[in-house]
């Protein structure tokens, strides 16, 4: 690679060109003062185990998913950082921007180039992802390794990253789709949030 901005051989297809819709599973509190305006975003995750790196999470087209993860919260299951007492969904109008899309050939070299850069840099034990792939501490490290690249190399930031997951149990016998596949959002640069909304909950 080229060091400077403008010169990075994978931009060309980085942008995606339409909006998407995510949502966020939260408090409802939370989420009436973003609607009304009183708190302006969502606040980034920082956690070493964040499956995409550190950003603002939604789940895209999937605000049934978002309900889920609220409650699961709300009752104190495995994700329940931070208080939930009444479940809310907020939806977000989101453009992409530059964006790590992880179902992209270029952006997975790109991520299994950061693996090694971190490998060489911690030759002793890197973090685990667990069992069942549910705390990401791996992920999430070389996720930031990645940006860090970048940024040390004055390649735009990414803006966004994108990323599917199959998660849960066979939908039905030899199945292979799970009863949880989701595609998920992690927004690193506000700007990419045009809006916040109230979905239709059906």
């Amino acid at each position: 690679m080229t060091k400077g901005s403008g010169t990075d051989p994978w931009k060309l297809y980085e942008f995606l060109p339409s909006f998407v819709l995510g949502f966020h599973g939260l408090d409802q509190s939370v989420g009436e003062k973003i609607l009304s305006g009183k708190i302006k975003h969502l606040k980034a995750s920082e956690n070493e185990y964040d499956w995409l790196g550190h950003g603002i999470y939604f789940w895209e087209g999937n605000p049934q998913r978002a309900m889920e993860f609220a409650k699961e919260r709300a009752n104190g299951g495995r994700n329940s950082q931070g208080d939930i007492k009444k479940p809310f969904v907020l939806g977000a109008i989101i453009d992409l921007g530059r964006c790590l899309n992880l179902v992209d050939s270029s952006a997975l070299r790109q991520l299994a180039d950061a693996y090694y850069l971190l490998k060489t840099a911690n030759p002793g034990e890197l973090p685990t992802n667990g069992k069942q792939l549910l705390a990401r501490k791996l992920d999430c490290a070389v996720m930031q390794t990645l940006h860090t690249f970048r940024q040390v190399q004055e390649y735009e930031p990414f803006q966004s990253v994108r990323g599917a997951f199959f998660e849960g149990e066979d939908l039905y016998e030899n199945a292979g789709f799970k009863t949880k596949n989701h595609i998920q959002i992690c927004i690193r640069d506000t700007h990419c949030i045009r809006g916040y909304f109230r979905p239709i909950m059906t």
